[in-house]
């Protein structure tokens, strides 16, 4: 068997494979043609000719590999701290009453997903609940607080639904 003869049997299947997996055309041309030139190098150790698409395939996905190992050394280390500060919130006028006012179902649920940064599908397992059912939770604890921030602290509401305005609350002093 020829490179030519691969090239003309698999060059479309292969390129469309690899972008499929890269999802970046100028990598996919670059991961394309390295598989090409390893399938050249490496023909004579083609020993059934029968098997030459797996053979091609497995050379092309050892090339995207590298090349997402390669790229793992260029990414800026991510902080994988999953608390979240909760001084983001200090500011937020009676914020922290709120939260304790809330029954425990939904306090339980808005601690983890907003305050401990958990994602949602790691609080079911957590909680042992549905996911739907965390969903449903926070739904009903946002418009409790939506509702207690309106009441208390004289939010508005913006024609979304968001808090909007400064607080003026007499419970806390803001005016």
């Amino acid at each position: 068997m020829e490179t030519k003869n691969i090239w003309n049997n698999f060059n479309d299947e292969l390129y469309f494979f690899i972008l499929k997996k890269v999802k970046n055309e100028n990598d996919t041309k670059d991961i394309f043609q390295n598989t090409f030139l390893k399938i050249h190098k490496n023909l004579t150790k083609l020993k059934n000719n029968e098997k030459v698409k797996a053979w091609v395939f497995q050379i092309a996905r050892n090339e995207i590999i590298n090349h997402f190992n390669k790229e793992s050394v260029y990414v800026k280390e991510v902080n994988t701290n999953k608390e979240t500060p909760q001084n983001i919130y200090q500011d937020v006028c009676c914020f922290d009453r709120f939260i304790t006012d809330l029954p425990k179902i939904n306090r339980d649920v808005i601690e983890l997903v907003y305050i401990k940064g958990l994602k949602q599908k790691e609080v079911a397992n957590t909680l042992d609940i549905s996911l739907e059912n965390v969903k449903v939770r926070i739904k009903r604890s946002k418009e409790i607080l939506k509702n207690n921030f309106k009441a208390c602290c004289k939010y508005d509401l913006d024609k979304n639904g968001n808090l909007t305005g400064e607080p003026n609350c007499s419970v806390c002093n803001r005016v």
